[in-house]
């Protein structure tokens, strides 16, 4: 699976610090577990208790010195993570062995070591000294098994492609497209011929202008809006897989409208502006090609 969460998070981190209390007191309201974690219950869960080999679905954030560093929160995606064998002792992978499903929890983990061991950087930060503490919130919702999980993500996945499928469908019944899809499933509508016959090959270099949106209207993309059209070798694979096909239909100063399913456009990739699985349309205007 995909590597885990908390390294991902590792390009984001902020200033500050957050120093050792006293070993008589290290952190008020935590627990030590004897191998330099320190944990604090939040909500207790009803689930069964985390195992090696679980693949949880987690809501997890980290702070240093109560300033916020990461949060799963800022992704696209429903976050899992896969729970292994620990960096260190006492790192957030001892801690999810704690919980139990429906749990939330509070962890102190010694700083150095998630940045050495966990993220393996050469060299801490000028504003992480040896010694310092961050601090995890976690949230476990889920656990299952790999096999489970990889079951859950076809089935969801299978379920997203037929949904996108229909919203398509339903699209280009609503605004009277009839137009004959190739045997891929473009569609394509000229509306403005262009000039003579021939029509770009592969490898050519082409110059295009563009507007992109949603099935919903909206415009997520455009050249006309910079004042520029771009330019690529068509059929290299550097755009879209509709662009290279739908592209390669017209003649130069042609202008039309291609109406491109998930699977030409970014398939199950969420975007931000394009969420995953998402159909597009684009205004598209052959400027020259040669």
């Amino acid at each position: 699976m995909k590597r885990s969460i908390v390294m991902v998070a590792m390009g984001l981190l902020l200033s500050a610090v957050v120093t050792s209390c006293s070993p008589k007191s290290p952190f008020p309201g935590y627990v030590p577990t004897g191998n330099g974690l320190y944990y604090k219950q939040i909500t207790k869960g009803t689930g069964e208790q985390i195992k090696d080999g679980d693949v949880i679905k987690v809501d997890l954030a980290y702070y240093i010195n109560d300033s916020l560093l990461y949060t799963t929160d800022s992704l696209h995606e429903t976050a899992y993570d896969l729970v292994h064998e620990s960096f260190f002792k006492g790192d957030l992978y001892d801690g999810f062995r704690l919980m139990h499903v429906g749990d939330s929890m509070s962890f102190m983990i010694n700083a150095d070591s998630v940045f050495f061991k966990q993220f393996r950087v050469p060299s801490l930060p000028d504003y992480v000294q040896l010694g310092s503490f961050m601090r995890w919130e976690v949230k476990v919702d889920e656990a299952m098994t790999e096999e489970a999980f990889q079951q859950k993500r076809e089935a969801e996945a299978a379920a997203l492609q037929q949904a996108s499928k229909d919203a398509f469908a339903a699209y280009l019944d609503e605004n009277g497209i009839t137009a004959e899809p190739t045997e891929s499933g473009l569609i394509y509508v000229c509306t403005k011929p262009g000039k003579g016959r021939n029509k770009p090959m592969a490898n050519q270099m082409v110059k295009v202008h563009y507007t992109g949106r949603l099935l919903d209207g909206t415009v997520f993309d455009s050249s006309i809006e910079r004042g520029e059209p771009i330019e690529f070798s068509l059929g290299s694979h550097q755009v879209i897989p509709g662009w290279d096909e739908g592209i390669a239909m017209m003649t130069k100063g042609e202008k039309g409208i291609l109406y491109i399913p998930y699977d030409l456009a970014y398939g199950p990739r969420d975007l931000g502006v394009i969420p995953a699985y998402s159909n597009l349309v684009f205004e598209m205007e052959l400027v020259d090609f040669k």
